[in-house]
């Protein structure tokens, strides 16, 4: 009889193997345009337009794998790995100051997912990635990322040595609590970070709130604390502080739909408490008493606003309509620094896959470096630009 049930058991096992599923599924965006830019600064000192053909306008060209196990029970083994590249040149989106190559620097995460949620490990965005949803970086993408979405982490600011804890649905509230470890021997708090945010959505309402701290180290989880070169000055710097905190980055975000109309606006707070003075000219920066060393990336506390709308003509062709406004701080400078970028564009799909999309912008810039709309600094308080491009997903 004990034999039997044995056997029987052993069966049973081999028929749940049987039933697990497994799937693996390759995609990818690939997305570029012709770009034009006013009141570029040239290499002496001058200003000047420039043309170019753009990679990722909207979303940045990828490939990626991702595939999912059926453990049984409702537990599945996930997985997600995601390569950026530049369809301009063919090349890959490379590496940071202290990583060789960075093959997988979109995304690389692996966990399980069932009834309780979801739980992931690795390179990932922080929450504020998925409520962007509910702003302009939904239709425009990177075309608003330096009047400030870039900052505040809504564009996708990857957090390494990551785990994150993200809920089911719940009756239309979705939770996330996230904490990147900074792997310092002897101090656990240097180089770590964390996160917590939430999203509710309820037919044509979207609401979502983040927040995400990040501390200073020789190995900082926040990639945006990776210095871009690994200077013994930068170094140093991140050592000296290490375990202070060196950005915090609140968003709270709304989005409703009002029938061919989805209307929006969000606001972030940004504060970066290292950038004082004393450091910023420890790493090289110099003085920010002149307005050629202020960047946004550079300011101890700026605040972001954003309206916007995207209308629908037609089920295919979208208008798009965005103002965004920064007002931020330096450490030692009196006068507050103003960003305004007003961005209009449409967006025609010919497929499910394939979309025609055209877009302008204007920037202005007060008492800061105008960082420019796309990837070229303006040389004067204002630059104009125009993008026409293509995006095909597979």
């Amino acid at each position: 009889m004990k034999k039997s049930l044995l056997a029987l058991a052993v069966l049973g096992a081999f028929a749940g193997a049987a039933h697990a599923q497994s799937s693996v599924t390759i995609y990818g965006i690939v997305d570029t345009g012709v770009v034009y830019q006013s009141k570029v600064a040239t290499a002496n000192g001058g200003t000047g337009s420039k043309f170019g053909l753009n990679s990722g306008i909207i979303q940045g060209s990828r490939i990626g794998f991702k595939g999912a196990e059926d453990l049984g029970g409702g537990l599945s083994a996930v997985f997600n790995l995601e390569a950026g590249f530049s369809n301009d040149t063919g090349g890959l989106q490379g590496s940071d100051a202290t990583t060789g190559s960075n093959l997988f620097r979109r995304k690389s995460v692996v966990g399980l997912a069932g009834n309780f949620g979801t739980v992931l490990l690795g390179r990932q965005t922080d929450f504020a990635d998925t409520i962007s949803a509910y702003t302009a970086v939904q239709d425009f993408g990177g075309w608003v990322n330096n009047s400030g979405s870039g900052l505040d982490r809504l564009q996708g600011t990857r957090t390494n040595n990551s785990i994150s804890y993200t809920t089911t649905n719940l009756s239309g509230f979705t939770g996330n609590l996230m904490y990147g470890f900074g792997e310092t021997a002897g101090q656990t708090s240097a180089g770590q970070s964390f996160g917590i945010g939430g999203k509710y959505d309820n037919g044509p309402l979207g609401l979502g709130i983040n927040y995400y701290q990040s501390k200073a180290g020789a190995t900082p989880s926040d990639v945006s604390l990776i210095p871009a070169t690994s200077t013994t000055a930068s170094v140093n710097t991140l050592s000296a502080n290490a375990g202070s905190s060196a950005q915090k980055v609140l968003n709270v975000a709304a989005s409703y739909q009002f029938g061919p109309a989805r209307v929006y606006g969000n606001y972030s707070r940004v504060k970066q408490d290292l950038n004082t003075q004393a450091n910023l000219t420890a790493i090289g920066v110099g003085s920010l008493t002149t307005v050629t060393n202020r960047t946004l990336a550079r300011s101890n506390k700026a605040d972001i606003y954003e309206i916007g709308t995207a209308y629908s003509l037609t089920p295919s062709l979208k208008l798009l309509a965005a103002v965004d406004h920064t007002r931020a701080n330096f450490d030692g400078v009196d006068n507050k620094a103003k960003l305004t970028q007003v961005s209009l564009g449409t967006d025609y799909w010919l497929s499910k896959r394939t979309d025609l999309y055209a877009f302008l912008a204007y920037t202005k810039a007060s008492d800061l470096v105008n960082p420019g709309v796309s990837d070229s600094t303006g040389n004067d308080g204002n630059q104009g630009a125009v993008a026409v491009g293509i995006r095909h997903k597979f």
